[in-house]
């Protein structure tokens, strides 16, 4: 209505003009400027009514960016209004993220809420509590990349590729590997039980593990015989090239003269640590990997050292390798011709990206994927070694919970481990056939008696901790690729 009024007053200052030209026209111009300007502001009040009270009406004039989104929206609100009992809204959206993440089928894509959000950082912090494991979710069920070097899981005996059935007796089958992490991490001190599902294993093993404090810790130098240094690299976070480079000084000072670079069970970490790190061994400007994206779009990086290693380089790989640890492999195989010992990597080929949410949600998905310098793509296909070679067969051989107690007549998977472990240790425990006769008895008893145990017979608590613990001694003594990778740097270093 005001519209109309302003418009009609308009016309009738024209139609009442008096007949004098002079006057005529200063009343025509002051009478249509005052129009005009009066016409806009009724415009601006109009549309800010409109915008205000007329949603439907204004909405109907815009086209829906996205309609797709129709059913989401429909059922939503059918949920919150009509389903018989209270709904939380922010579980809902939740929900649905998270439903349209897993329909992208990719084990490396996942919504974290808050609390996974919140681990998932700590995760390349500075430390975190926990049992110490790189998971994946694959084909609904979880798998191990890799235990951290020195974690409860790695002392218990977890390895890459056990997969992971049940959480304190639940089943964490068709979790995400977020989820699955909330599951298993708690307070330093407290326990978690894992049944796992173990490649050769008939029967499910059974784990009781001790939570602790994990740190981020993820250089490890040592000096080995000969001017050969060792230095184990287990994960990619935020100052791991930093760590190297000190632990690379460290070295230097006590004169080496080759390095044997360890990134077995490595499960990967941040993109830019691999670029770095591979730098660090790559001559200027040679390609360290190249991204790829749907189109087909390629960014290359190249290396941007400044001073290259002037030393024999070998680098150690299994399969527990994986990702950022695989472009550091391939980088300097391909770019650098340092070669690799070992056994063949894991093969994750993904370079994934984080977007967080203001609520401190956030989710992860692939971007790209990644190849070699020689533009390789190896993602579930692994990188073959150089060189092939196997730890021997009882580094394989399974863990034994501490609080089970084995003992005379008992028939278990365990006590045939247990009669491995007594046999590599020098005591003869007879057939190994998982039955705890009576010459297993007396190899047990020897066992206590050598490690000052208390002489039971039987095998549970400390004599449990002390055989394992001689079979990692054992491993530790005779790792067959650490052996070879030594054998290979000098021969390069005596030339």
């Amino acid at each position: 209505m005001k519209n109309e009024s302003g418009e009609a007053s308009v016309e009738e200052e024209n139609q009442k003009q008096p007949k004098e030209a002079g006057k005529f026209i200063k009343i025509k111009k002051f009478t249509f400027i005052m129009g005009i300007f009066l016409v806009i502001f009724l415009t601006a009040g109009i549309t800010t009514i409109a915008l205000t009270f007329g949603d439907e009406k204004v909405e109907s004039l815009a086209p829906d960016k996205h309609a797709e989104f129709e059913k989401l929206y429909s059922t939503y609100d059918k949920i919150k209004d009509d389903y018989y009992e209270e709904v939380d809204e922010e579980k809902l959206v939740d929900g649905a993220i998270n439903g349209m993440i897993k329909s992208l089928d990719d084990p490396y894509s996942a919504y974290m809420d808050k609390k996974e959000a919140s681990s998932f950082h700590e995760s390349i912090s500075s430390s975190f509590e926990g049992i110490g494991a790189e998971i994946q979710e694959q084909d609904g069920q979880i798998m191990v990349v890799s235990p951290i070097k020195g974690s409860p899981a790695e002392k218990a005996g977890v390895k890459p590729n056990d997969i992971i059935l049940s959480v304190d007796g639940k089943s964490v089958e068709g979790l995400s590997s977020s989820e699955a992490v909330l599951k298993i991490r708690g307070e330093k001190g407290t326990k978690v039980d894992l049944s796992i599902s173990r490649a050769g294993e008939s029967e499910p093993i059974e784990l009781t593990i001790k939570r602790d404090t994990i740190p981020i810790e993820t250089v490890y130098a040592e000096m080995l015989d000969d001017g050969v240094a060792k230095i184990q690299v287990t994960s990619f976070s935020e100052h791991t090239v930093e760590e190297l480079k000190t632990a690379l000084e460290e070295m230097s000072k006590k004169d080496m003269k080759g390095l044997v670079l360890d990134l077995r069970g490595n499960p990967g970490g941040l993109l830019d640590q691999a670029i770095e790190m591979a730098s660090l061994f790559i001559p200027n400007g040679k390609v360290v990997l190249q991204v790829e994206d749907r189109s087909g779009k390629k960014d290359v990086y190249k290396s941007e050292n400044d001073g290259e290693l002037k030393i024999p380089v070998v680098v150690l790989i299994d399969d527990g390798s994986a990702s950022a640890s695989e472009i550091v492999a391939a980088a300097v195989s391909e770019s650098a011709d340092i070669p690799l010992i070992g056994v063949k990597s894991f093969g994750k080929g993904t370079v994934q990206t984080a977007e967080d949410f203001e609520d401190g949600s956030n989710f992860k998905y692939t971007a790209a994927k990644w190849l070699t310098p020689e533009g390789n793509w190896i993602h579930k296909k692994g990188i073959k070694p150089d060189i092939t070679v196997k730890l021997p067969d009882y580094a394989s051989l399974p863990y034994i919970s501490p609080d089970k107690e084995l003992k005379a007549s008992d028939s278990s998977s365990e006590v045939k481990a247990a009669e491995e472990m007594l046999k590599e240790a020098g005591h003869d425990p007879g057939k190994i056939d998982g039955f705890f006769d009576e010459a297993t008895t007396n190899a047990v008893t020897a066992f206590q008696r050598e490690q000052k145990i208390k002489e039971t017979g039987t095998i549970k608590d400390d004599t449990t901790v002390k055989l394992m613990q001689v079979i990692q001694e054992k491993i530790l003594k005779n790792d067959t690729q650490v052996k070879k990778a030594v054998e290979v740097l000098k021969k390069e270093i005596n030339k």
